[in-house]
């Protein structure tokens, strides 16, 4: 199973809680949801290494370019690719997130019916 840790101010519940395979893009490999709350994130991180984070660029105490900084500053962490999921998804702002080492840009509000085919096309997990 594939592990994303998920760090945001909301729950993605049935979206990648729940592993949604869609069969048209051939995702057979179910998502696992860590949601970790904001102080833990890096924490769990470093002690539970994940396939991905999917991580919100919106949050109240450490947003979310903050936190890949910090998750690039660690030897532990600084290879897990970091997804971010973002209301602010202009041409410059998705600029900004990839020089930053994001691997992709989910906009928000998103299709929680694809989400996990999305993380998985991201990272070239699809599978035949």
């Amino acid at each position: 199973m594939i592990k994303v840790l998920h760090l945001s101010d909301i729950h993605l519940g049935s979206g990648l809680a729940h592993g949604r395979i869609n069969p048209e893009t051939g995702l057979n490999t179910r998502l696992e949801d860590l949601t970790a709350t904001l102080g833990r994130c890096i924490d769990r991180a470093i002690a539970e290494p994940p396939d991905a984070i999917l991580l919100d660029v919106m949050m109240p105490e450490l947003d979310g370019l903050a936190t890949v900084a910090k998750l690039k500053a660690n030897e532990t962490t600084r290879d897990i690719p970091v997804i971010l999921l973002t209301a602010k998804a202009q041409a410059s702002d998705r600029r900004h997130y990839y020089a930053a080492g994001v691997r992709g840009v989910i906009t928000k509000p998103f299709d929680p019916t694809t989400l996990a085919s999305q993380v998985a096309g991201f990272l070239g997990w699809d599978e035949p």
